[in-house]
């Protein structure tokens, strides 16, 4: 089968698309084969194996996964002996490593049926970024009703499904993003939106019973003043940032946990773990209307190095989906 490799940490050059052996599924695994899937910053932090810290699990001298790619959606070949409820045939999404490829092997806990009206693109963009939201939002920052909520990258991957969900929880939305993306964010429903290149959301004196960073460009200290006393800073950043860094965003998340037993305010990281049941939540979700992907762009299995080039240049809008 045809796939994306790459060999050694580096740019988007260092990526290939070549022959490779076919995987086979273990007893709790499906063969998809891979209709789109989709680009995330986690693409871009594993190609350059950034921040260096992240080597431990990535692999020290070079990517122990050597294919790209984490979202697809497809059709299932094949399933393993243990798994229920899923069949050949069945149009599916969800999270797998090295989904870059005409076909992957994606555990059953992290796969689930794709949402009805949707095509395999939309469903494609959605399993990390949506799962990511979601787990932030509701799991972490226990968004409810009447609460106010800052989205910072508003307009990323993940920031267009957190507006849309905290929206769904009665929640009101302020979006952070740049002059280009403040059309679109305001399309998914903020309230408000904060133009970053105009204004600094963390001295406009503003407080937000939730303030959720999916940026990590910014100060904890900055997060916290345009936070409410008893409000939740939800860290992620995620996103692509200057690299090169030892630590990266991983250091203001250490400060949250180091600070948080001590400050009324609740410091969170947020933990994004692909579950099968977040995804029936999100399928029900999209399948009602209440959540949609927006999509940028799509580019061909053959160009998926530019997809990611894209990302990391062009600071993309929303989702890029890699179409197989």
């Amino acid at each position: 089968m045809k796939a994306v490799v790459q060999d050694r940490y580096g740019s988007a050059d260092t990526l290939e698309l070549r022959e490779v052996e076919q995987p086979v599924p273990a007893a709790d695994e499906v063969l998809v084969r891979v209709h789109a899937a989709s680009v995330n910053a986690y693409d871009w932090h594993y190609l350059h194996g950034d921040p260096k810290i992240a080597r431990l699990s990535f692999g020290l001298r070079a990517p122990k996964v050597r294919i790209r790619g984490r979202d697809f959606a497809g059709r299932v070949e094949a399933v393993g002996a243990e798994v229920k409820g899923l069949h050949p045939g069945d149009e599916v999404y969800g999270e797998a490593a090295g989904t870059f490829a005409e076909f992957v092997c994606a555990k059953d806990s992290e796969t689930d049926l794709k949402p009805a009206g949707l095509s395999f693109e939309q469903a494609a963009a959605m399993p990390l970024a949506a799962n990511t939201a979601l787990i932030g939002l509701r799991d972490v920052a226990r968004v409810r009703a009447g609460q106010s909520v800052l989205v910072n990258g508003a307009s990323g991957g993940v920031g267009t499904f957190a507006v849309q969900l905290a929206k769904a929880y009665g929640a009101e939305v302020t979006g952070v993003c740049g002059a280009r993306n403040v059309e679109l964010v305001g399309s998914l429903g903020a309230d408000q939106i904060v133009d970053y290149t105009r204004e600094d959301f963390t001295r406009a004196g503003r407080r937000y019973d939730v303030v959720l960073d999916l940026v990590g460009n910014r100060s904890l200290r900055d997060l916290r003043r345009a936070t409410a006393p008893a409000g939740t800073v939800v860290l992620s950043g995620g996103g692509v940032y200057e690299g090169g860094s030892v630590l990266g965003p991983v250091r203001l998340t250490l400060r949250g946990l180091l600070l948080s037993p001590f400050a009324r305010q609740r410091v969170r990281q947020l933990p994004a773990k692909a579950r099968k049941d977040n995804l029936g939540v999100l399928r029900e979700l999209a399948e009602a209307g209440t959540i949609a992907p927006a999509v940028e762009r799509m580019y061909p299995l053959s160009e998926a190095a530019e997809a990611i080039r894209h990302l990391e240049v062009e600071h993309a809008r929303a989702k890029i989906v890699v179409t197989v």
